[in-house]
């Protein structure tokens, strides 16, 4: 089969023939038939974001694809299914605190690069290994319009965290990050699960405005001075009432101070979920007060990735109309123009805008 490999960091990758994936027990082969590249794809290529990959390997987290294998141990699953692949991997020896790796992608500590080095290859590639328990049916509409349905990838990530935070229908919730790739999904994700009201901070004021002309009054847009107090009273004066939650998916550029900014305009009792990537790359640490956390009894908790019952639950919402997909502004490459893709993806990672490989198209 065909794939796209990074024989290492700072190498254009070289799509090439690689041999065929053999499923051990526990797993399914499937053609991956669509599969986002996320907008700093070529900050993990180039080896800046330090992430812990081990070229060379084929690259890509999770995908919509087709069942050509499955294993003994798949009772329900069949060749020729559509189905989604999970990216987020769990080793299965520890219930309490698996390792994990993001297939393709990442990973978590010694246990993490171990499980990736035997799930070492992701989804830039015509033909994907991955566990049993990973695969998800899809509906038989999602066949018609894999690229479409690969940006449940993008959405389950804040689908995970606001899921760690316990949104309740009803509840305001402020996005920190609203204007980027995965906060505006959080913003999409929120209104669906049955969030009262959105606060939708940022700085581009075109993002703000997409949003609000696709959500309509329930998002609320506050434009960023980057004043930390200023910025503060702005987020809560757009509430218009407590804000019950937020959710921080801020990227590694960002500054600590304005997930503070964001983080300390929850209400008493409330919660506050971390799932960005400040200070990845340095800079000042978060420095959340002590005595507001105590005093106000607040929740803070961080949150990497989702549950596996949230592939699921994210299905669910699509195919049930209370997400939609049709607004998604998606471009697609095949494989032979993966190092296309990979431009436009960090070109394109405004709110709703999708680049996709095709590694099973023409």
């Amino acid at each position: 089969m065909r794939a796209a490999v990074l024989t290492a960091f700072g190498a254009p990758l070289t799509v090439r023939e690689v041999p065929d994936p053999e499923p051990d027990g526990g797993e399914v082969v499937v053609e991956v038939l669509a599969t986002c590249v996320p907008p700093y794809a070529g900050e993990v290529f180039s080896g800046r974001r330090k992430y812990p990959l081990e070229p060379p390997v084929v690259p890509g987290p999770g995908g919509v694809g087709r069942v050509v294998r499955v294993g003994p141990d798949a009772t329900r699953l069949r060749v020729g299914d559509p189905v989604w692949c999970d990216s987020t991997v769990r080793s299965r020896d520890d219930a309490l605190t698996p390792d994990i790796t993001l297939q393709g992608w990442s990973s978590r500590g010694e246990g993490g690069a171990r499980l990736a080095r035997h799930l070492h290859d992701g989804a830039f590639a015509e033909r994907m290994r991955v566990p049993t328990e990973n695969v998800f049916p899809l509906p038989a509409e999602a066949e018609a319009d894999p690229a479409r349905w690969a940006s449940l990838g993008v959405y389950t990530i804040p689908y995970g965290g606001l899921l760690a935070g316990g949104l309740e229908a009803g509840e305001t919730l402020l996005v920190s990050g609203a204007t980027g790739n995965l906060g505006s999904a959080a913003v999409a994700v929120a209104l669906a699960m049955g969030a009262g009201r959105v606060i939708a901070p940022g700085r581009n004021r075109a993002a703000l405005g997409l949003l609000t002309d696709r959500f309509g009054p329930r998002v609320r847009p506050v434009e960023l001075s980057g004043e930390e107090e200023a910025d503060r009273a702005a987020m809560s004066a757009a509430a218009d009432g407590p804000i019950d939650m937020v959710i921080d998916l801020l990227p590694p550029a960002a500054p600590a101070s304005a997930v503070r900014a964001a983080a300390m305009t929850v209400r008493e009792y409330g919660r506050v979920v971390l799932m960005g990537g400040v200070g990845m790359l340095g800079g000042a640490d978060l420095a959340l007060p002590y005595p507001w956390i105590m005093r106000n009894s607040v929740t803070v908790r961080g949150q990497w990735m989702y549950p596996r019952s949230a592939n699921l639950g994210m299905i669910r919402l699509v195919a049930a109309g209370a997400l939609a997909l049709d607004p998604e502004r998606v471009r697609t490459f095949p494989l032979d123009a993966v190092t296309d893709a990979v431009g436009h993806a960090a070109a394109h990672g405004g709110p709703f805008e999708r680049t996709v490989l095709t590694p099973s198209g023409p």
